[in-house]
């Protein structure tokens, strides 16, 4: 029961500041106006298996697959990072999404796919990734296949809490908005789109960082 608390703890709290849903929702819903309450909910719990799958998939193939190719996890940052800063510009400048038509609206937000880019990079980012293939990387040397299970056993229900929180976040996502109003949700988006930039951009410098720290 200890190895399972520890590695749900180890999964959870390593990954839930990092994915951060409540910061994502504005994000989500400036992605998704223009569709109905229904319509959301539906991208919301794909969001969330898609963020789960993608998540899971990172934590058991991820160290495999980079020792693999031969791919340095920092160059996964950095890649992953210019990836988060374009989609940080992209929400900072277009209007669109706060138009006034509801046909416009509809139109762009069937556009938007739900692994890309609500899941990723928006809800499952390359600094995520990283988190969850260190995990994975990680795991303790045991012996016996009881307490491999329970370890494993831990870091998937861990993985559960987070896609959780991902749909609940997203689903009253909408909610939020109602408090705020349309003003204060495009105050709220932008502000979020720029520092969802800055958050790219420093990825990329931590990965280039570690490059350059390596080489020496």
């Amino acid at each position: 029961m200890n190895a399972i608390v520890s590695a749900f703890l180890l999964t959870f709290a390593g990954l839930f500041p990092i994915v951060n849903p409540l910061e994502g929702a504005p994000f989500f819903l400036g992605l998704t106006a223009g569709l109905s309450s229904s319509e959301r909910r539906v991208l919301a719990g794909k969001a969330a298996v898609n963020g789960f799958a993608l998540l899971l998939g990172s934590m058991a193939l991820g160290p495999w697959m980079l020792e693999v190719f031969g791919i340095q996890l920092p160059v996964v940052r950095i890649a992953g990072g210019l990836v988060v800063a374009a989609l940080g510009w992209k929400l900072l400048t277009q209007e669109q999404w706060s138009d006034h038509s509801p046909g416009v609206q509809a139109e762009g937000a069937r556009k938007v796919g739900s692994f890309y880019p609500l899941t990723m990079p928006l809800t499952v980012g390359p600094g995520s990734m990283s988190v969850a293939i260190t995990i994975g990387s990680r795991k303790p040397g045991f012996t016996r296949l009881p307490d491999l299970a329970e370890h494993a056993g831990g870091a998937l229900l861990g993985l559960i809490a987070i896609a959780l929180s991902i749909y609940l976040a997203y689903r009253f996502a909408e909610n939020i908005a109602r408090l705020l109003g349309e003003t204060g949700l495009e105050v709220l988006v932008r502000l979020s789109a720029f520092i969802l930039m800055c958050i790219g951009i420093e990825i990329v410098w931590n990965g280039y960082s570690t490059l350059t720290a390596a080489g020496h």
